[in-house]
């Protein structure tokens, strides 16, 4: 019985799948199951696909092999994602997708992109195949070969046809749920002051205590402004992907045994919302710094839905080691016993609005701000060197 999934599941193993993402869809339900009970790799379960696709770039580059298996439905949330990450720095993605909308769908809503979903990936000139049935399941072993040959995404688009079944089969096959009663006692006493730094002021100071981690900068200015402070081989400077910095930061951290360092900001994290899966997950070496300026910082500092508290939303989501800093003094004491304590760490860093590139205006007042160029490295560059020197130990939680 589920000679098909088993399969699949073969198949991972065969290819040294070590890190599997996956977001459910009821056509494949036997499948996840035994993907999340699977010992040979890590099974991720996403809240949004667009994680997946930085999660398994940071896999990758930090030496492992990764593997999507999603809806169909949610290739097109995660388009940006693969684009401007996947696709720019030529990293392979292969994806198992439930391809719905096509086959006896009962889901109105499924049917007008699932017809229309080959000639979006035909006009994006993403690689797929299209598997109609169980006799093709053996193809997903070459949309994995080829991801990883030709360093691209390559998508399996499955019909469900291929797993078709009695729903008696199904309901006996049914997961126990877990179990959810807990307690929890949170006292929480802050006072957010306003912020001393600007951004770039906090990120020198952070580079001057960067020995042999790996870090993620966030995109944009944040990266470049890294970039003037401190380039070493172990950044990984994003030219795009919004959102994704915190999920590649996931990915490389659940591979090495490297300390991990992200650079992400309060926009970028409220829109990835990859806390709770950081929490889930515990990477032990895992820091997440957010520059909290309040702003969209790279796109002309327009106000961010940010005045909310990060830190307390980070403990919300179940990451229990958290500081928070708004001056030079504060910042650099913290970064000093940053590793004191196992991760996932988040470091809230209050910083004023403003780029170092141009004239800033904030709260009313016009300043001069200093200024850096842009990083003068294309993307396989960045990619290339920060995976030569990432160390060879494997670590998978």
């Amino acid at each position: 019985m589920y000679e098909i999934e088993r399969e699949v599941i073969e198949i991972l193993k065969r290819n040294k799948i070590d890190v599997v993402s996956t977001l459910p869809c009821e056509k494949i339900s036997v499948l996840l199951r035994f993907v999340a009970r699977e010992r040979a790799f890590c099974h991720v379960g996403l809240n949004r696909e667009e994680n997946g696709v930085g999660l398994s770039a940071g896999v990758y580059l930090a030496g492992g092999k990764p593997v999507m298996i999603i809806q169909s439905t949610g290739l097109c949330n995660s388009i940006n994602a693969i684009m401007s990450l996947s696709v720019t720095y030529k990293l392979p993605l292969p994806v198992i997708a439930s391809w719905r909308g096509v086959y006896k769908e009962s889901i109105e809503a499924q049917v007008p992109l699932g017809k229309a979903l080959p000639q979006v990936l035909d006009a994006l000139g993403l690689k797929y195949t299209i598997i109609e049935d169980s006799s093709q399941i053996r193809l997903v072993e070459e949309v994995i070969q080829d991801a990883f040959t030709n360093e691209r995404p390559h998508i399996a688009l499955i019909s469900p046809r291929t797993w078709e079944r009695s729903d008696d089969v199904i309901k006996e096959n049914t997961a126990p749920h877990q179990k959810r009663s807990r307690k929890w006692t949170l006292k929480y006493e802050r006072e957010v002051k306003e912020p001393e730094m600007g951004r770039y002021d906090a990120i020198r100071i952070i580079a001057e205590y960067l020995d042999e981690e790996a870090v993620i900068s966030n995109i944009g200015v944040p990266s470049k402004e890294l970039y003037a402070a401190k380039d070493r081989n172990l950044n990984f400077y994003m030219l795009g992907s919004l959102g994704q910095a915190s999920s590649i930061g996931l990915g490389v951290a659940l591979k090495t045994k490297r300390e991990t360092m992200v650079l992400d900001g309060d926009g970028s994290l409220l829109m990835s919302n990859i806390l709770p899966l950081i929490a889930e997950k515990k990477p032990e070496n895992l820091s997440i710094v957010c520059l909290d300026n309040g702003t969209w910082g790279s796109t002309g500092d327009q106000p961010a839905p940010s005045y909310g508290d990060m830190e307390l939303m980070a403990i919300s989501a179940g990451v229990e080691n958290t500081m928070k800093v708004h001056t030079e003094e504060e910042l650099r004491s913290a970064l000093e016993r940053l590793y004191e304590e196992a991760g996932p760490r988040f470091l809230h860093v209050m910083v004023k609005p403003g780029n170092a590139l141009s004239p800033y205006r904030a709260c009313g007042v016009v300043g001069q701000s200093p200024t850096v160029g842009n990083i003068k490295l294309g993307a396989e560059q960045i990619k290339r060197r920060f995976m030569e020197a990432m160390p060879q130990r494997s670590h998978i939680l």
